[in-house]
């Protein structure tokens, strides 16, 4: 199903009128995945929308052709759809499941895809740092600063020493899952810390009361989740339920940090911590430039007044992905051709905190292990302070609250 943008927005691609520029964006609409992609897919949107007031890209206004890709099984044709129609520069994808049948899909086509908040491993075959590029901090890295998290700011702040707790790690099996259980994984060994169990799971079967039966069995004194909001939730529900005593229960993008977890659970998610991307009421806007100081504040403002809500993290992510691929990267390109896309994308350089969710735009080289990752991605780490509040308290430049001991989840 083709979704058409608000009048003043459009589709993705170097084809259409001339004085249009054509880009195509696939998001989950619909299904398990779609409140985070809607919030995503209207960031996108209002960054063309923003881009053309200012003049879109040297004079042409930017067209956003959207697709609702509710799973992975609909990603590649999506892509070809849009290769049908002349659009060879696409956006998406909120969540990792379609992100790597995607961009593999659109690099076998020659198209360009642009990664605005999918965080899982990608597949050879989406030619990263050629032809694909992502611009959030990928799951690895997620994973990784939870762990770091916990071991430097958390123990320390109740006495413990982090190489006496004993961590384990829960996941849904899939790409998003293991990408990001992987990342804590390797920081816990590289810490040499304890690592006392894993638990991967199909969120579409698993027994939640089982499952945690199992998690209590292993005595962790920190729990790292990686999950989908509904999974997310009865996970938690559940380890409150059977009393399992954690020092800390630590969670990352699609649940833990999405308002949602917060509102359903209630006083159930007092201090619990998130690794993920920052919303545009959590940031503390003096962690960056004047430049992007000034746009956080005009882009919350439009979303708002078009949503009558602040840019959630994906919302946030959406938007400032896009901001710099129409304000940095193409005004930056010999033309619209993806290749010449692609070599001004790997040409940027932004330091962080200049786009408005903290992040900054440096791509790794083709051939590296981060190639066609943003070395400048910005992450940060939430709590939920009190009943349906959370703030960012790490880092200190991003930071909204202190990080306060009384708030763990130990009771």
């Amino acid at each position: 199903m083709v979704v058409l943008a608000f009048a003043l927005v459009g589709a993705a691609c170097s084809g259409g009128d001339k004085d249009t520029l054509q880009v195509g964006a696939i998001y989950p609409l619909s299904g398990s995945q779609g409140p985070g992609g809607i919030d995503e897919h209207r960031g996108v949107l209002l960054a063309a929308d923003l881009a053309n007031l200012d003049g879109g890209v040297d004079g042409r206004e930017i067209e956003v052709r959207s697709i609702d890709v509710p799973g992975s099984d609909a990603a590649a044709s999506a892509i070809d759809q849009l290769d049908s129609a002349g659009i060879d520069l696409v956006l998406g994808s909120y969540g990792s499941t379609i992100s790597a049948p995607a961009s593999a899909e659109a690099a076998s086509n020659g198209m360009l895809f642009w990664e605005t908040g999918a965080v899982g491993m990608l597949p050879p075959a989406s030619d990263r740092g050629g032809l694909t590029f992502r611009v959030p901090p990928t799951g690895e890295v997620l994973g990784r600063a939870a762990i770091a998290f916990i071991a430097d700011q958390v123990a320390p702040e109740h006495d413990r020493d982090p190489a006496a707790l004993r961590y384990a790690i829960s996941y849904v099996d899939d790409v998003y899952g293991r990408t990001v259980a992987s990342g804590a994984r390797a920081e816990l060994n590289e810490r040499g810390l304890r690592n006392v169990g894993e638990f991967g799971y199909d969120f579409r079967t698993v027994d939640m009361a089982e499952l945690v039966r199992q998690i209590a069995a292993a005595k962790p004194d920190v729990l790292f989740v990686s999950a989908y909001l509904d999974d997310a939730i009865a996970l938690r529900r559940e380890l409150v339920a059977q009393h399992v005593k954690l020092l800390a229960n630590i969670g990352t993008s699609s649940s833990y940090c999405m308002p949602a977890f917060g509102a359903t659970l209630g006083e159930d998610a007092v201090g619990v911590y998130a690794s993920d991307k920052p919303s545009a009421a959590s940031i503390d806007p003096a962690g960056l430039s004047p430049e992007g100081r000034a746009l956080l504040l005009r882009a919350n403002d439009a979303y708002y007044a078009r949503w009558d809500e602040d840019m959630s993290p994906a919302a946030l992510a959406g938007f400032s992905a896009a901001w710099a691929l129409f304000t940095s990267v193409l005004p930056a390109a010999d033309s619209m051709d993806p290749v010449d896309v692609a070599a001004a994308a790997r040409a940027v350089d932004l330091p962080q905190g200049s786009l408005p969710n903290g992040s900054g735009l440096r791509f790794g080289a083709p051939g590296s292990t981060d190639a066609g990752d943003n070395l400048a991605a910005a992450s940060v780490i939430w709590e939920w302070v009190a009943p349906g509040q959370a703030a960012v308290i790490w880092p200190p430049a991003f930071a909204t609250a202190p990080i306060d001991p009384s708030d763990s989840d130990a009771w």
